[in-house]
C-alpha cells in the first residue's frame, strides 16, 4: 500500500500469485494516519539526537586531540547508541565534517551576504585574498579537527568543499576569463591542506607568513590576468 497525497494506492495479488496493480483509490486507513502523524515526532527525535551528538563531539574534540577521540566515547557522552552514531555519521571523519559544518555555513553566509571584501561589492582579487585569509585563520584554530575531517579525502568530497571550490572558481573567472578555473581553484586551495599546514608549522612557518604568501599568490594571479588581457 502506497500513500499518495491524501489517497492510497492499493495493490492486489491475483489468486495465481501474479502481481496485479489496481488503479483503485481509497481514503487512507487510521493506521496510515497514525503512521504519518508519527513521522514529525520521529524527525524531531532524530534532530535532538544529532544535536546531542554534535555537542558531545565538540566538547571531546576541544578537550584533547580529535584523532584520539573514539566514536564509542562520543556515543557515551551524547547518551545515544553506537549504532545510531555510526548510521548517522559513518566514522570519525564524517563526525568531524558535521562539527565543522556549522562554522562553514556561517562562512558561506558571510561570503554571500556579508560585508566586503569577503562579501559582495569588492573586486574579485580582493575577495579571494580575504577568503584565503579567513581559511588560513580557521586552519590555525582547528587544524587537528580539519585534518580528521580530511582523512581519506572525505573533506574534498564534502558539500562544503564543493561550494568553496565553486566560489573560488567564480572569482578566478572574474579575474581571468581565459584561465582553467576548475583546475586553478583546486590549486589555489591546495596550500590550505591541513597536512601541509602542519608540515609548514613544524618547519617554523607561522600563520602570518602563510597569509602573506597567499596574498602574494593572489597578486601574482592578478598580474598574470592583466598581462594576458593586455597581450
Amino acid at each position: 500500500m502506497v500513500v499518495i497525497g491524501k489517497r492510497t494506492q492499493v495493490r492486489f495479488v491475483s489468486g495465481d500469485g501474479s502481481g496485479l496493480e489496481s488503479g483503485l483509490q481509497r481514503e487512507p486507513s487510521a493506521a496510515v494516519h497514525a503512521q504519518a502523524s508519527g513521522a514529525p515526532r520521529e524527525r524531531a527525535h532524530a534532530a535532538r539526537n544529532r544535536a546531542r551528538v554534535l555537542a558531545a563531539a565538540e566538547r571531546l574534540f576541544s578537550e584533547r586531540c580529535p584523532s584520539q577521540v573514539t566514536m564509542d566515547e562520543v556515543a557515551e557522552e551524547a547518551g545515544v547508541g553506537k549504532g545510531t552514531l555510526y548510521r548517522r555519521f559513518g566514522d570519525r571523519a564524517g563526525l568531524a565534517i558535521a562539527v565543522l559544518d556549522r562554522r562553514e555555513r556561517e562562512l558561506q553566509e558571510r561570503i554571500l551576504r556579508g560585508e566586503p571584501p569577503l562579501g559582495p561589492g569588492a573586486p574579485a582579487a580582493e575577495r579571494l585574498a580575504a577568503l584565503l585569509d579567513e581559511l588560513a585563520d580557521q586552519l590555525r584554530l582547528d587544524v587537528e579537527l580539519i585534518a580528521l575531517a580530511a582523512h581519506g579525502g572525505a573533506r574534498l568530497r564534502s558539500g562544503a568543499y564543493r561550494a568553496l571550490h565553486m566560489h573560488v572558481a567564480m572569482l578566478l573567472r572574474e579575474m581571468d576569463s581565459g584561465a582553467d578555473h576548475d583546475v586553478l581553484a583546486d590549486l589555489v586551495l591546495a596550500p590550505l591542506n591541513p597536512d601541509l599546514f602542519r608540515h609548514m608549522r613544524e618547519r617554523g612557518v607561522d600563520p602570518e607568513r602563510l597569509r602573506a604568501s597567499l596574498r602574494r599568490m593572489v597578486a601574482g594571479l592578478t598580474a598574470c590576468a592583466a598581462a594576458g588581457s593586455s597581450g
